[in-house]
């Protein structure tokens, strides 16, 4: 199961109009894909919306996929449509006044979004290397949706660590239960699953007001959350959360205050909680001059949350009079970078989607430490026992590659562990 495959490219500037009389946005994106079925279903949404459409010439899929082989994906389907992909972006770029970056959205579990996906990336640091690219990668279920999507997932990882800035992660797993336990969806669809990621991209993208103040907004969102969340290229893994997030039902019987909205997203944060039920209160931020449970070893559970950097974007009523004094505790952040460098906030008046108050964290922590961890030990494993691995020689990733990337991703891992 994949819920977003392979990958759309966005410019972050200005929309085009469309149409003689008819005034009708176009996204600045490219969609590639090696398969045609969920592109064409992704470009009649888009048009049957009537708010918005993908340009008529912006896509780019084959007959034949890549059979959840990362190494198909990116030494196969790579080189041989590199060409025709690089000429698409390239339309889109000249369409930019000034071009503020890259944002990819990809899959890690299969062999199109994973491998093509880090292919392209790699290309665009190749050509662009000026311009910021940022990765939402999705990452895969726990319990597996391909047998080999650990080692899918540990190349695509390994390689944008070296060609991406900033990796924005959503995990397939919690983003389901958000579905279940909070929307209180019952039969959990696709759409279901990308309305919920849709949201917290749009809860972090959407205009804010810049540093100016009021009627100034943001001009460039994607290098100032760049600037401020991602200090040393050895740790760029980037994770979301919002509050409140409900159904129809349960908003319709809810009142918001910002003091009850940021106390349980700061407690969200130092627990690593994915969402507000289920916060575990009892973890508090380690008192000065104990040790902090999270530089021991990871066979012990990882407890407090330890963030290089955090961005709050605030949306909604009285938004100014928000305390946050809670984000600018010491405690919360690693020794070597002050508070008033590692927290920053962005504000607007405008209400997001259905909510009056609401906000997102953008944090740059220790909250992938885990699953990192076991996505590199199952992978391991399998390794060790040579499982699969002839799939991807014959495509021409030897296994020196694999032990590269065992080797990155454990470097990763441990600086983590050591904030």
């Amino acid at each position: 199961m994949r819920i977003m495959r392979g990958l759309s490219l966005r410019h972050l500037n200005k929309t085009e109009t469309a149409g003689p009389g008819a005034v009708i946005p176009i996204a600045r994106a490219v969609l590639v894909d090696m398969e045609p079925k969920v592109i064409n279903q992704t470009l009649s949404k888009a048009a049957q919306s009537g708010r918005w459409k993908y340009g008529q010439h912006s896509s780019f899929c084959q007959k034949q996929g890549s059979g959840n082989n990362w190494a198909y994906g990116y030494s196969v389907h790579g080189p041989r449509h590199e060409e025709s992909i690089r000429n698409l972006i390239q339309k889109e770029v000249e369409k930019c006044d000034s071009l503020s970056g890259f944002f990819i959205i990809m899959s890690m579990a299969g062999g199109t979004g994973s491998g093509l996906g880090a292919f392209v990336t790699q290309n665009l640091q190749d050509q662009y290397s000026n311009s910021l690219k940022m990765n939402q990668i999705i990452w895969p279920y726990g319990t597996g949706e391909v047998i080999v999507q650990n080692y899918n997932s540990v190349l695509t990882l390994s390689h944008l660590y070296r060609s991406s800035d900033a990796l924005l992660v959503h995990e397939n797993d919690a983003v389901h239960k958000i579905c279940a336990k909070l929307m209180n969806i019952k039969q959990i669809s696709f759409s279901d699953i990308n309305q919920v990621l849709a949201h917290q991209l749009g809860s972090v993208f959407q205009p804010t007001y810049s540093a100016e103040g009021s009627f100034h907004y943001r001009r460039n969102p994607l290098g100032d959350l760049m600037e401020n969340l991602v200090p040393h290229p050895e740790f760029k893994m980037l994770g979301v959360r919002n509050i409140p997030q409900m159904s129809e039902n349960s908003l319709a019987y809810s009142t918001f205050t910002w003091a009850g909205l940021l106390k349980h997203l700061r407690q969200m944060l130092i627990s690593n909680a994915k969402m507000e039920e289920g916060i575990d209160w009892q973890i508090r931020p380690p008192l000065p001059g104990l040790p902090n449970l999270s530089k021991m070893s990871l066979n012990k559970e990882l407890h407090f949350n330890t963030s290089i950097a955090n961005l709050l974007i605030l949306r909604g009523k009285d938004v100014h009079s928000a305390d946050l004094e809670g984000f600018k505790d010491p405690a919360l952040y690693t020794s070597w970078l002050e508070p008033v460098n590692a927290f920053n906030v962005w504000r607007t008046q405008r209400a997001f989607s259905k909510y009056e108050k609401s906000a997102a964290l953008v944090s740059n922590s220790q909250f992938l430490v885990k699953p990192l961890d076991m996505i590199v030990g199952k992978a391991w494993n399998m390794f060790a026992s040579k499982a699969y691995v002839h799939q991807y020689t014959k495509f021409g990733i030897e296994e020196e590659d694999f032990l590269d990337s065992f080797a990155l991703l454990e470097q990763v891992v441990a600086s983590y562990c050591t904030l």
